[in-house]
């Protein structure tokens, strides 16, 4: 996931497929699990990496699992988004795809209702497989929708803290926060005001910043999306009231987010070398695993220091966790080699060996706990906070839900117009959020 062509890919692929999905077939009289994987045969697989280095890791993985089933070979379309993989869904026919993997765990929940992709809790009772105690809690939560397992982990990405060791020390800083009040100290001690900016901001607090969205700051709040029916708790959660405050408080205590703004206009693209963590204008980062090797490639003139985000401080006791999100796999309900298809899947998602050297190649966080322990994982030692992250089982996610991730557009979109003042009643604000969210996901119904 760390090159800017994936995160492209995600974007892309959120905004495009609703429709798509709206339409997608649930499968054909004559696809299914009645081929026999033990003969001669093919498979399609789609997949959205395209970086160099991706594709190789690909066809490096690829190789692996022919060389344990030499009877299946497996044809592979690389640079597909999840509109040009939705289009194949629906369509079917000889050269679509029999497995898929998405960067767009947002599009489980419509994967799943809508029948393009089968069910693998079959597939996994009878190959034995525990799922639940093979996969991170996380990652067994955004794999699902509705009991249906129509997609499984493949790699994923952890979210926790970059910062400024050198910056930390001139502070007089000695550790990392652990809380969010630690963390509100911190950040102001670390800004250091410049005419109308800054020489140097703490953090950069803003929704429209690099990787401090809603979802990714509320998961150290462990929030519930959803309540009984599958309505939205944002308005009853106490969870998202306390974490809007929390983001309000922050944008407020460093400049006022006109301030910020005008700052963040001056800053380096997220995926350049100029990120504003990169230069040293930014102390602190929300950000993933794939930020390490950027930030290092970028040679910055601090020494980097990782750690998990903060928790509340009444949940002391969790810190370590972070929010957790990935790459999918799934099997098309339109295949008709459904078991040879089953093995591919099977290898590539649950083979440790096979996870191990495919988060090797790829830079990303391993999708199984035995993976996660592999001694034949290789990192820069402080990537083993994204291990220990993705391990914890009080990590979390954003949950599948059949119309994507609109929801998470929605509260997204309040938090814009809370941070600006556009919003100033908080209460009024979230209640009328869950009404709109309530509303969408009835409509997709």
């Amino acid at each position: 996931m760390p090159e800017v062509s994936r995160k492209a890919a995600i974007a892309l692929a959120a905004s495009a497929s609703i429709a798509l999905f709206a339409t997608a077939c649930t499968g054909q009289s004559n696809s299914g699990a009645n081929d026999d994987a033990s003969k001669e045969t093919a498979i399609n697989f789609w997949h959205a990496w395209s970086a160099p280095n991706e594709v190789a890791a690909v066809k490096s993985l690829i190789a692996g699992f022919e060389h344990a089933h030499p009877n299946i070979h497996v044809n592979v379309v690389g640079n597909m988004t999840d509109d040009k993989i939705n289009q194949a869904l629906r369509t079917g026919g000889d050269k679509a795809p029999d497995v898929i993997s998405s960067f767009t765990t947002n599009n489980v929940g419509k994967f799943c209702s809508s029948g393009a992709l089968i069910d693998l809790n079959p597939f996994f009772k009878k190959a034995g497989i525990d799922a639940q105690a093979t996969f991170p809690k996380a990652m067994n939560e955004y794999t699902q929708f509705d009991g249906d397992r129509c997609t499984v982990p493949l790699l994923g990405d952890a979210y926790g803290l970059y910062y400024n060791k050198t910056a930390f020390a001139k502070a007089g800083i000695k550790n990392p926060p652990k809380t969010w009040s630690e963390f509100e100290a911190d950040a102001k001690k670390l800004t250091i005001p410049q005419g109308d900016g800054y020489r140097q901001l703490g953090f950069m607090p803003d929704y429209h910043g690099w990787e401090t969205t809603t979802e990714h700051y509320f998961a150290q709040f462990s929030p519930t999306y959803f309540g009984p029916g599958g309505k939205s708790d944002v308005a009853r959660d106490p969870a998202f009231e306390k974490g809007f405050t929390l983001q309000k408080k922050l944008v407020d205590e460093l400049g006022g987010f006109q301030k910020l703004e005008r700052y963040r206009a001056t800053l380096g693209d997220e995926w350049g070398p100029k990120h504003p963590f990169h230069t040293g204008q930014v102390a602190m980062q929300l950000d993933g695993e794939w930020r390490l090797g950027m930030a290092v490639d970028a040679k910055p003139k601090f020494d980097i220091g990782v750690a998990p985000l903060p928790v509340p401080d009444d949940q002391a006791d969790q810190y370590g966790k972070g929010y957790i999100t990935g790459t999918v796999a799934g099997i098309a309900a339109t295949s008709h080699k459904q078991n040879a298809a089953w093995e591919f899947v099977k290898y590539i998602t649950t083979d440790t060996d096979a996870v191990v050297g495919f988060a090797n190649d790829i830079h990303n966080v391993p999708s199984t706990l035995a993976a996660l322990k592999s001694p034949k994982l290789k990192y820069d030692p402080r990537f083993k906070t994204f291990l220990d992250i993705a391990a914890n089982p009080n990590s979390t996610t954003s949950p599948a839900s059949i119309n994507g991730g609109q929801y998470l557009v929605t509260i997204q979109q309040f938090g814009y117009d809370y941070e600006s003042g556009k919003e100033k009643d908080l209460k009024a604000g979230l209640a009328r959020t869950a009404r709109q969210i309530d509303t969408d996901i009835a409509q997709a119904k």
